[in-house]
């Protein structure tokens, strides 16, 4: 009997690694998955403003800068890679397109625009999909990442390459209160 206890210890020892190693594949899977689903809002988003630009060009066209940095920060944001680096690149898209949104007040024959209104509430749909899939996203990682730096499964994290992954964080001037006047 007393030959058995090194035995059942190494079995102990090999489903401990087992449960720990499918733990941390679990998270990676999940986080791949909720990037893949942030991925797709944000395709989403890219697809729908040349169609917005259009709609205000008809309305607005000599507002070419304000166009011209809605056109650049989406090219900047599709080629974007990595999660803090397509952050950045997806807040200056936000900063864009609150500047072309700030153009109908300005229009009123822009705002009353039914294929403008129209856009603009699915582009608001798709801003609150953004938010979801970050949200989950974010949740994913900060779960993976623990679970990277916790003793034991952090041995086994670093045997198998596991790698903390970045947030996909909003930047300060999102997370500030916008200024309301009457």
């Amino acid at each position: 009997m007393a030959s058995m206890w090194p035995v059942l210890i190494l079995i102990a020892i090999v489903v401990g690694v087992f449960v720990l190693y499918n733990g941390l594949v679990q998270l990676k899977v999940r986080a791949d998955g909720a990037w893949a689903d942030i991925d797709v809002q944000l395709k989403r988003r890219h697809d729908l403003i040349p169609n917005l630009v259009e709609t205000v060009k008809g309305y607005a066209s000599h507002e070419k800068g304000t166009l011209e940095a809605v056109v650049n920060a989406r090219s900047r944001a599709m080629s974007a890679q990595g999660a803090a680096d397509r952050a950045d690149a997806e807040n200056m898209l936000t900063g864009a397109l609150k500047s072309l949104f700030a153009l109908s007040e300005a229009y009123p024959q822009l705002r009353a625009s039914e294929n403008f209104s129209q856009l603009q509430a699915t582009l608001s749909q798709i801003e609150d999909a953004i938010q979801n899939a970050r949200r989950y996203y974010n949740a994913v990682v900060r779960d993976l990442n623990t679970r990277i730096l916790q003793f034991p499964s952090n041995l086994i994290a670093r045997t198998f390459g596991f790698k903390e992954r970045e947030f996909f964080e909003i930047d300060a001037g999102e997370r500030a209160a916008p200024n309301v006047s009457f």
